[in-house]
Parts: structure tokens; sequence; C-alpha cells
């Protein structure tokens, strides 16, 4: 961030009069059937500077995304605003009637939500609905809503900005899509933008875009907006002010690099130290040598659609993958969406068949059809899925939820369930009075414990994890890898472990596999992905990770997202790298025309590249803010 950005940030809170929301003594309880009001969160005080960015940043349940959609008088399902004054301007919000909320929402104050996918209608074009909002406040005509649409797009960085409205939601990517919403929140130049943790579903790589094409806009246009996040890496690129926030109230306030780098909160402490993973120190129990490892993964091939003559599926998404996974070992798998991550999990739960290749399971074969396997099979390979929202039913008791995996392993019924039922509990640090709850009465950490729960229920000798923090914030997310940890110690449980957080991956993997377009293009051990060299694919995914400190996605944009050489057309052979489009360090004639080897580096790391470890090297550790024949790699 500017040192421009923070004194203007620093004067205007200062000035009162310079300030566009004035929120004091905010109150909002939430209320069920038959039950007394629970104050969600309780007498708030905060003011907006006009042009200044202020984040609210807390876990889930801080009350964060509660305050910042009182800015527009709303509050969600079982919930009201019960005390205090909110003043956007002039305007009293709480004195507003319907129709003058109306007005205000999606006119005077914006609103960009966490997911664009359930924001867009998929079978209406997409600038229909952008320009929805000015046609319903009536601020511009049809024909020049559309020009201030493609000017949009054009400002928040879309591809091809004249013509991306004809297209249909489903026909663009996540992170365009995220920047649509943007545009649409945009269009009547509102004076207040809420972005309600606008990247927290996209890809590392994703989210550089993202945040690059926000916060361009919002310097642009001079916005005065909200950013409400749980990630503080992200914050500190778009903030000039931070209100810390848990149980719905002010923990401390400042400007962003005191609180990155002076926090005096020891909840804001706990939140700064919660952005890095610490790296357990525990050895593994996992050898190099001894017996058969536990699982193995040889050549794997798996796809959609129709199969050719020669078997192979239409849409190929694993193509001649290697994998091994040794007892009490966690093995990291880390790439984009799309890389082929969740298909390899589901392919070794049984839950998508093979196309070539060979599963074992201790030495042994293991079908590839889960009609084939055996309930041993079943019970010793349990995988935990992403969203614990889906994967558990919110009308069943934690109780019911466990018991079933135990009757049907183990035989437990009565009695002996309900008390390993409470031991599956504690293991997972969940209260025993849990038991009874609903799960859908439950935290988001909570439910992730007891999916956890259910798959050690069967006391499997492996867990695929599959994003199981990607919807956590990060102080619950710190927590629940701490458990898997703990876990593994005390069980000798192995993990794959999926995800696209490479701090994450480093902190609780012993091995780690770089997965791109369905290929294994690096594997080594936790050492040996903590610095260069690596694959030019696993530099962009490294560079990628947002760093705590103001002015990294500056500086990350010029690291990542350089022009690329020109390159020769390929003769589209599908055996050439599958990075070859991406990559700022292809050479023409050699990347688009011959397949890469594999190469073992000196820090035992695998690549599937064309480049000596002396030129990804030399390039990944070249200062990028040196001239341009300084930043070119040697050939």
């Amino acid at each position: 961030m500017s040192a421009e950005l923070l004194h203007r940030g620093t004067l205007a809170a200062n000035d009162a009069t310079h300030n566009l929301v004035d929120v004091r003594g905010l109150r909002v309880v939430g209320s069920r059937p038959g039950e007394a009001d629970t104050t969600i969160v309780h007498d708030i005080d905060f003011e907006i500077a006009r042009g200044e960015v202020l984040a609210l940043i807390g876990e889930s349940g801080s009350g964060k995304t509660t305050i910042a959609l009182s800015l527009m008088g709303h509050a969600r399902s079982g919930c009201r605003i019960t005390g205090g004054s909110i003043r956007i301007g002039d305007t009293d919000v709480r004195s507003l009637s319907a129709k003058g909320l109306e007005g205000l929402r999606g006119r005077r104050v914006a609103y960009i939500a966490q997911s664009a996918a359930a924001a867009f209608n998929q079978s209406r074009a997409i600038m229909d609905q952008v320009i929805e909002s000015a046609m319903i406040h009536g601020t511009l005509s049809k024909r020049d809503a559309q020009a201030k649409a493609v000017e949009l797009f054009r400002a928040l960085a879309l591809p091809e900005p004249e013509t991306i409205g004809r297209r249909y939601p489903h026909q663009v990517s996540g992170g365009q899509l995220q920047r649509l919403m943007a545009a649409m929140a945009l269009i009547t130049d509102p004076e207040l933008v809420i972005l309600d943790e606008p990247t927290t579903a996209l890809d590392v790589t994703t989210q550089i875009d993202v945040l690059q094409a926000f916060r361009r806009v919002i310097r642009q246009y001079g916005m005065t907006a909200v950013y409400v996040s749980h990630d503080l890496a992200v914050v500190a690129q778009m903030a000039d002010r931070i209100v810390v926030l848990s149980d719905g109230q002010i923990r401390e306030v400042g400007a962003t690099e005191q609180i990155l780098h002076a926090p005096r909160h020891p909840y804001t402490q706990s939140l700064v130290a919660a952005v890095q993973p610490v790296v357990s120190a525990c050895a593994s129990a996992a050898q190099a040598d001894g017996p058969a490892p536990l699982l193995e993964v040889r050549r794997m091939t798996a796809g959609y659609g129709r199969k050719s003559a020669k078997g192979w599926p239409e849409k190929i998404i694993l193509n001649d993958v290697d994998l091994t996974i040794r007892r009490g070992q966690t093995v990291g798998v880390i790439g984009e969406s799309g890389s082929g991550k969740t298909t390899l999990a589901k392919v070794i739960a049984g839950l998508m068949p093979m196309a070539g290749g060979q599963l074992l399971l201790d030495g042994e074969p293991l079908s590839g059809n889960l009609s084939r396997r055996t309930r041993e099979q079943f019970r010793r390979i349990q995988i935990v899925f992403q969203n614990a929202d889906t994967a558990l039913n919110p009308v069943h008791s934690v109780e019911r939820t466990l018991a079933r995996p135990l009757k049907f392993y183990h035989g437990l019924k009565g009695e002996k369930a309900r008390r390993r039922v409470a031991e599956l509990l504690e293991l997972v640090r969940l209260p025993a009075s849990c038991a009874q709850r609903s799960t859908g009465e439950l935290s988001g950490g909570q439910k992730q414990r007891v999916n956890l729960a259910r798959a050690l229920a069967a006391e499997p000798d492996l867990i695929l994890c599959d994003e199981v923090m990607s919807a956590l914030d990060t102080v619950v997310g710190a927590a629940i890898l701490d458990l898997l940890r703990e876990l593994q110690q005390k069980l000798g449980v192995s993990y794959l472990f999926i995800t696209h957080d490479i701090a994450k991956v480093r902190a609780i993997s012993d091995d780690i596999v770089v997965m791109y377009a369905g290929h294994r293009v690096e594997t080594g051990d936790r050492a040996a992905l903590s610095a260069p060299p690596f694959h030019p694919y696993s530099h962009l995914l490294v560079s990628s990770a947002p760093e705590l400190r103001a002015g990294w996605l500056d500086e990350a944009s010029e690291r990542c997202h350089q022009t690329l050489t020109p390159i020769g057309a390929s003769d589209d052979n599908p055996e050439l790298c599958t990075f070859l489009p991406r990559c700022p360090m292809r050479i023409d004639g050699v990347c688009n025309r011959t397949a890469p080897a594999k190469r073992t580096l000196a820090n035992g790391a695998q690549v599937l590249c064309h480049r000596s470890e002396e030129e990804l090297e030399r390039f990944q550790t070249t200062p990028r803010d040196e001239d341009a024949a300084a930043r070119a790699p040697v050939f």
C-alpha cells in the first residue's frame, strides 16, 4: 500500500467532517421461537472516511458480515437491529421506510458477495444482469448503462470487454465471474461498496488478479469501501484501517501497518500468529525403506465422458499420475482448481473409476470399482469432504451421524455406541454435549470436526482430506491443522492432504505433489518445496500466496503476471508440457516441440521441465525490480 494512501486514510479518519459512514452503538440480536434474544453485535462504534477502505476482520461468528449488512439497513433471517444509529452521509439508515431502503440498496450502497455463482441467473446474459441495477434505479439509459458496463469490464481487466457481456455466467471462469459481480455492484456509482469475503473461494493465482482489479477500480473511482474478511494477509493489500472483531465486539481498531506489525490486543495477536501455520517439528513415522507402502498409485489415468475405441475417456482429468503414501505419513497435493486434485481423491476412494493404471493397498491390488471393494477396504480408506455443510445432514444429531459408521463397520449399538461417540468427540476436541445437537446448529469449525470424527469412526488407515480448511477462517483452520497433526501422532493414521494453500501444505506434509492440468509436475519432501529451485508452476503457486505486509500485491503482480515471451506454434502433441502457455521460462523450439523429461534436483525434488536446475534457481531468485535484462532467464 502506498504512503499516499496511508496518509490519506489517517487524515480522513481524524477529520470527522470527511466521514461518509458513522455508526454509533449498533446492536443486533438474534431470536428463535420460544427462546430469549441473543445479542450478536454489542454496541459497535466506528466511522469510515470518504475514499477510505475499512476492513472488518475476525473469525466466523465474530459479527463482521452482520455489521456490514447493517450498513444497508439489512439483518439476516432471525436477526434484527435493535439499537444504535447508522448514517450514510446525511441519511439516517434506521429511519428509512421500506421504499427508502430500496432506494439505498444497490444505488448508494452496493454489495459484492462471496459467491458470484449464487449472485447470477445462469439463464440470462451477463450484460442484462450487470446493468439491471441501473435500470431499476433509473440512473442511466440502457445504452449508457451498457457503455458504462464495458468501461467497468475494461477497468476490471476482464477479457474481451466489448463482448464478454453477451456470454452467460457458466461460460466464464470463477475469477471472471467475481469481477463481473463487482461491475454489477459499481454500475450505479455507489457511495459505499461492501466486499464480503470476495476472494475466499478462489485459487491463490486467481486471487491476485481479482484483488488487483478490485483495488485498481477502488482507486480509480475514489470509492469508499468496507472489506470483510478473515484473512489478514489479503486485508493488508486492500485496507487503510482495520477493525478487529470477536464475539460481536470490537477488540482493536488501527491503521493497517499498526495492526499487522504491532497488534495490541491478544486476540489480534492470535490472528496475526495464525496467518502462517507452524511447521510441525515432529518426525514422520514413515520411512523410505521397510514394509510396502500403505498406498501406491501407479500411472493412474482418469476422466469423464464417452470412451474411445482404446478405452480412454473423452475428457482426461488425470494423466499418468504416480503417488506413494506410507504408514503414518502425510502426502500433500497442491494445485489450482482443475488440476485434478479432487479427482485423484475420488479415484482412490472408489467414487470414480480409473481409465488406466493401478492402485495398491499394502502391496495388494485395490479395485478402482467401488462395487468390487470389500467392507474392510471401505473401512481402511475414508474421505473428508471440503464442505461440511453439504456432507452432513443438518437435521440429524451428531450422535446419529457418528453412530452410523460405528454400526456399519464395527457392529456397535446402544450404550457401546454412545460411549464410542463420546470418545470420538473427545478426540476431535468437541464437548460431549454436542452429541445431542443437530449438525445444522454447529459452527463451521465444529461441523468440520464432526466430519473428521465420522471418518475416524471407521478406524481407517488413510484419510483423504479434500480442501478441509478452505471454507474455514484463519484461526479455526489453524486449529483443525493442529488437530490433524495430533490425531496422526495418537493413531498413526496417514493423510492425503489436498489444498491450494502452499503454507498449509508445507505445515502438515512430509511429501508434496504439485499437480497441473492432471499431470504431476513436481514431487519432493517438505524441505525441497520450501526454497527454490522449483518447477515454474510451483514457483507461481509459491509467489501467489499472500504475505502479511502491505505492498506485496504490487510486487506479486509484477512477479507472477509478466507479459510472456513469444513462442512458436505448438505441434499439438498431447505429451507436451501442460504449463507451456503460462510458463515465463518456456523455450521456443524446445518446450513447444518435445515432451519434458523428469529431472531430479539436488534437493531430491523431481520436476517435469526442460530447464536445468541452475536456470530455474537463477530465474526464481533474481529480484524482480531490476532492469529487463537482469530479469530475463539465462539460457
